[in-house]
């Protein structure tokens, strides 16, 4: 690579291509692994427990004192009180490699005092890496990488995922793909959001939306899509998508037209709701007034809330 980059981020590269050298073995003969069903439509390997270890125990002996947050293993490992805390998914598109269908990746990134510092999505299929650190650009390879410049959304290529776990709402789904169809171009759907996102930082395609998605999945993959020049939210256009399950990101004319026609099937009324429930369950409140303190909350007043790892525009001081 020829520019120098950041040692964590170098790091984050080698944890990820160990654990695409355990994959890429695996997938050699993938009718030879124990799979066990999560959920309905929600898979897990030993490949997927075994290159979590690997990304692991590469992290943690460069930097002991950090915090883990992985798909596999939660927040089990690591530090539980780090300013720094990496977030993982050792092989996202699980249901496509047990196929032999050539879509997954690895993800893997730091997030300092809740906003993402260094991104590594590594697809070890076509040995394709894709990385960024905040304020220093994309990269895929060793090319910087752009979003796309178009700006209708008739010329639009949009990437997408389907809801597939059980109690997911797919009639809200099905109404909301409806309307972004006829609109665009074309929509794809690959199956491993990591790589979704690389691909609109890259200029592949114009947009992507997807409900249902976690953490792990979308934390390496949006601070690369912004420091190309994109803009990741929530369906209301909001940067609070990591917890909110909803996530909508493209280049910013495109982004724009998708936040438009997405708004409206936000669930966050609904997630607002439900925390605003859990917290009257807590300390007794209304659920009334627990609902008043969501509202207020971007006026100053107090409201409970979890870590939230967020991800800032290009150009914001970072800590390294």
């Amino acid at each position: 690579m020829s520019q120098a980059l950041h040692p964590m981020l170098n790091i984050a590269i080698k944890a990820a291509r160990a654990a695409g050298a355990i994959i890429n073995r695996a997938s050699l003969d993938v009718e030879r692994l124990t799979i066990t069903a999560k959920s309905h439509n929600d898979f897990v390997t030993e490949v997927d427990q075994a290159a979590e270890d690997a990304i692991i125990s590469t992290i943690l002996e460069a930097y002991p004192g950090h915090g883990i947050l992985a798909e596999e293993s939660g927040n089990t490992q690591g530090a539980k009180d780090s300013d720094f805390v990496w977030i993982i998914d050792p092989l996202d598109g699980t249901t496509n490699f047990i196929h032999g269908f050539p879509v997954y990746a690895v993800s893997i990134a730091l997030a300092f005092r809740g906003q993402v510092q260094q991104a590594v999505v590594y697809d070890p299929s076509r040995n394709d890496l894709f990385y960024a650190s905040k304020g220093r650009g994309a990269y895929m390879n060793d090319r910087r990488i752009r979003v796309s410049k178009r700006s209708r959304m008739l010329e639009a290529l949009i990437g997408t995922g389907f809801p597939f776990r059980k109690g997911d709402n797919f009639q809200r789904y099905m109404k909301m793909f409806e309307e972004v169809m006829v609109q665009c171009a074309g929509v794809r759907r690959p199956g491993a959001a990591s790589l979704d996102l690389c691909y609109v930082a890259a200029g592949f395609y114009d947009g992507f939306f997807e409900t249902g998605l976690s953490p792990w999945d979308v934390a390496a993959g949006s601070l690369i899509i912004t420091e190309a020049g994109g803009l990741v939210g929530n369906f209301t256009g909001e940067a609070d998508f990591l917890y909110r399950r909803e996530l909508v990101a493209g280049s910013p004319r495109i982004y724009g037209q998708l936040v438009k026609t997405l708004t409206q099937y936000s669930t966050m009324p609904e997630q607002l709701a439900a925390e605003a429930a859990e917290q009257t369950d807590a300390d007794g409140e209304t659920p009334e007034a627990a609902l008043s303190k969501a509202a207020a909350a971007d006026e100053g007043q107090p409201k409970p809330t979890r870590t939230r790892i967020k991800v800032t525009p290009r150009g914001g001081d970072a800590p390294f």
